[in-house]
Order: structure tokens, then C-alpha cells, then sequence
């Protein structure tokens, strides 16, 4: 990915999707593990193939060939030979038109829809103005279909081309069920999302926290997909943490895990629009800063004084050496270097990075932030966690929600075959 979140062309040749086996991928069925590599390389020879997944070369050429016949992969002629005779070399790689899934990003703002095709390239992008606030659940899936309706006319599609449908938000989501325990663009808490998304359009959903979208888009496009273990932590509207462990996004026990943004570092502190004081996010989030402002430098929160404009000119007032600005950027990176070094001494990730919107607002991490991390974490040596700041736009979030479409899809285009 580059800097605004989207792929170059480099990146599109080189496939998708994690680039590490695990336990869980050798549990899978062996026409799905060559599929999956196919995928995650962009092109592969069967004696890649072969070597990779330590089959014999008749299964790989037996497999490949039924997975031909499915339409699923289709063989292309690789750099053709300099010198001698004989056939040029054949890879596979899959085909893109065997389907499509969606990947949206919800938001306060704008809501963020992709179209993918199953080689995980980006075939159309729509976008949704929306209004800052908590809506109703039907208004939020009249959002969605606003949105999907725009995307699909636009590629030129219809909901009958696509195999399902990713959707990232903030708040606590139980991802199984579909449903959103909290979220602060919804009025009421304790939503069966999932069913309701269904009985509407007919699709397939598969829900997760928004942080949980963007590290996926990591694994599964950037940073991450030669990385067994990593961490995301998001500052935007609100604080996420998305975390690899063993090349697989970790959830927790009961898969509503990681909620950096909700762990306490004041016992009483500021109240945290989840309702409870002393979280994470109520010292680092756009209306964190936001109300420090408007009482540091008597900024007033209205129509018209946005919440972005408040920031963008508590951003100049700092940046023009205003005391008060500056000591507000600078009190949330000393919360921000409290909440990665517990991540780091909890997690020992190899490598932690920095996304959202929040990140523009560089006070909050260079220099001193930085070497406060350090400071608050044991000494560890030469093996020193890694941290990298990525600005990326939503459409990186929304990419990390077609992954999530794209895994739970293939998953199930296998899942009948058996163990072979």
C-alpha cells in the first residue's frame, strides 16, 4: 500500500493475503491451500506449489486441474525462456471474475464501500457523506444499501455477483453472532446487526470491529503478510487495536478482545463517550482533543465550529508555537506511550503500527513519545519492538473488510470437501 491506502501496481502482481502457514491453514483442505497460495503470491508454477505445500507433483498437477475446471484458477504463460526449445513455462493464477465480495468501513463522516474480485483486486469504490452522531439501526442499514447500490452501479454489477460482504465499525462487536454490543454510530445497544443485514439483503455479513478491518488489510496487503505477530493501533473518532498472533487475528476468548481504547489509565479520569471514565480513548480521541481545545483556547463545538476544524486549528495554533495547543498534543503522546508500552510488554510484538486520522497531528508521536515507550517497558536487548506510522485513508480500512469477506468466503467454497 502506499500512503493514501491503496495498492500499487507492484503490489497487485504480487497477490494477496498472508504470506506464513499456520496450524490452522495445514488443517485446511489441500485444494484450498493451493488456491490460497496461488492467491497470496499472484503467480505460481506447480513445482512452486509443489515444494511449498510438500504434496507429490501428480496431486498438484491433479488438484490444480480440478480447481481449472471450477473456473477458480486458469493457467498463464510465464517469462518466456532466452534460450532452447520445448514449451515455455505455464504458472496459475486465479481467475478475478470468479467472484466478487464488498469491504465497507462505517463511520461518523463518510461510509467507505470496495468491490474486489476474488484475486483481491479493486474493482470499483464508492463513498457515502454521512452526519455526525448516533442513528437507528434501519438507518444505518438504509446507509449500507445507499452505499452498495452506488458501488455496484458503478462496477456495473448487481448483489447477485457478489458472495458476501465485509463491515467494519467501531464498538464492541461479537463477530460470531453479528451482533454490536456497543457502537457509538448506533442509539441503542445490544444490536443483532448480522441478522438484520441478511433478512435485508440476502448476503452473506461478516462483522468485526473497524481496528480488526485495518489490521487484516496489513496481513493481508501490507506490512504484515511476512509477519507472524504484530499489532494495530488506530487513533481516529475513537482508539482501536487490532493484533496478530501466530499469523492469525486474535479476538480473545469470547471475540470482543483488544479494546485498547477502553482500558483504564486514570482510576475516575475523563469521562469516555462509552460512559465510563478513565479509558484510553478519552485522552487521545478527535473529541478528546476536541474538548481540551475548546477549554484551553475557548474553542466552542457547534455548526459552525466542526469538531475537524477545531482540530485542524488546534494543529496551526500548535505548529505556530502556542504553549496551550502544544501542551495538549503533547499530554495525549504521553497517554499514547502509556497504552504501546503496555501493549508491547503484554503482547512482545515484533512490530506495533500507528494508523488513522490522528496520525496527521505528529506531536502526538515523534521524539519524546517515542522515547517514553522505551522508557516504560523492560529492557529488551537487541530484540526491540518495531513501531511504523501509516496514514492511510478509509479505503485501507474498507480493504481489510473485503479480506475478511475473501477468507470467510473461500472457507466456505471448501468447507464440503473434506480434509485431503
Amino acid at each position: 500500500m502506499d500512503g493514501d491506502g491503496t495498492l500499487t501496481g507492484t503490489e497487485v502482481q504480487q497477490g494477496c493475503g498472508p504470506l506464513l502457514s499456520d496450524s490452522i491453514t495445514v488443517q485446511k483442505p489441500m485444494r484450498q491451500r493451493i488456491f490460497e497460495h496461488v492467491r497470496s503470491k499472484g503467480q505460481a508454477a506447480r513445482a512452486d506449489i509443489t515444494r511449498a505445500l510438500g504434496i507429490s507433483p501428480g496431486s498438484a498437477t491433479t488438484l490444480t486441474a480440478e480447481l481449472i475446471q471450477q473456473g477458480l484458477v486458469r493457467e498463464v504463460a510465464q517469462v518466456p525462456r532466452e534460450q532452447g526449445r520445448g514449451r515455455p513455462p505455464v504458472a496459475l493464477e486465479i481467475v478475478p471474475g470468479a467472484g466478487h465480495v464488498i469491504g465497507i468501513k462505517l463511520s461518523h463522516e463518510r461510509h467507505t464501500a470496495l468491490l474486489t474480485d476474488f484475486a483481491g483486486n479493486m474493482v470499483a469504490k464508492a463513498e457515502l457523506a454521512t452526519t455526525l452522531g448516533a442513528r437507528s439501526l434501519d438507518r444505518l442499514l438504509t446507509d449500507v444499501d445507499r452505499l452498495m447500490t452506488r458501488l455496484l452501479d458503478r462496477a456495473g454489477k448487481t448483489l447477485g455477483d457478489v458472495s458476501g460482504v465485509g463491515i467494519g465499525m467501531a464498538g464492541i462487536i461479537g463477530h460470531q453472532e453479528g451482533l454490536v454490543r456497543w457502537s457509538p454510530l448506533l442509539t441503542e445497544r445490544e444490536q443483532a446487526f448480522g441478522a438484520a443485514f441478511v433478512d435485508r439483503f440476502g448476503l452473506p455479513l461478516y462483522l468485526e470491529n473497524d481496528a480488526n478491518m485495518l489490521t487484516l488489510a496489513e496481513l493481508w496487503f501490507g506490512a504484515g503478510r511476512a509477519m507472524t505477530d504484530f499489532a494495530v493501533v488506530t487513533i481516529e473518532n475513537g482508539v482501536g487495536m487490532g493484533l496478530v498472533l501466530n499469523n492469525q487475528l486474535y479476538r480473545g476468548s469470547f471475540g470482543m478482545g483488544l479494546e485498547l481504547g477502553h482500558t483504564k489509565v486514570q482510576i475516575d479520569g475523563a469521562l469516555c463517550r462509552c460512559g465510563q471514565r478513565g479509558c484510553l480513548e478519552a485522552y487521545l480521541a478527535d473529541y478528546a482533543l476536541a474538548r481540551e481545545a475548546s477549554t484551553a483556547l475557548n474553542y466552542a463545538i457547534d455548526q459552525q465550529h466542526s469538531m475537524q476544524a477545531t482540530l485542524d486549528n488546534l494543529f496551526k495554533e500548535a505548529k505556530a508555537g502556542n504553549a496551550a495547543a502544544l501542551t495538549i498534543f503533547q499530554r495525549a503522546g504521553r497517554y499514547l506511550s502509556l497504552g504501546l508500552s503496555n501493549v508491547m510488554q503484554l503482547f512482545d510484538p515484533a512490530l506495533i503500527i500507528l494508523s488513522g486520522e490522528r496520525m496527521r497531528y505528529d506531536y502526538m508521536y515523534v521524539g519524546e513519545v517515542m522515547a517514553d515507550v522505551r522508557a516504560l517497558t523492560l529492557s529488551r536487548g537487541q530484540h526491540q519492538c518495531e513501531i511504523e506510522v501509516h496514514s492511510w485513508g478509509d479505503e485501507a480500512w474498507a480493504r481489510g473488510a473485503t479480506a475478511r469477506a475473501l477468507a470467510a468466503v473461500t472457507d466456505t467454497m471448501f468447507s464440503a470437501e473434506g480434509r485431503i
